[in-house]
């Protein structure tokens, strides 16, 4: 499995291509299959995201797993203070950096 990794232009947050848009959940990234490349290249053109590129992944129940340790830290977030973590199922947290 590809997924496509980013980081949104406006913010620098990391982004995965969902297969119609981008999320800040890993957990909504698409299989890109074949065609990865070509969206990169076309959204980063878009300025919809900023160094785009693919990434290999394992399919758990959870969503998608990214293999290197790289991408499944960036996936969770910051690792500077426990207390900005990404939590993008929370309302409050996402509202604080918006």
């Amino acid at each position: 499995m590809k997924l496509l990794t980013g980081n949104d232009l406006p913010t620098g947050d990391v982004i995965w291509w969902t297969g119609t848009g981008w999320s800040r959940r890993v957990e909504d990234a698409a299989d890109t299959a074949a065609g990865g490349e070509d969206v990169a290249r076309s959204e980063e053109h878009a300025r919809r995201v900023n160094g785009p590129y693919l990434i290999d992944a394992t399919a758990t129940p959870a969503g998608p797993r990214p293999a290197h340790i790289k991408d499944r830290i960036r996936a969770l977030g910051p690792t500077v203070r426990p207390d900005l973590t990404l939590r993008p199922g929370d309302a409050a947290a996402l509202a604080a950096v918006a």
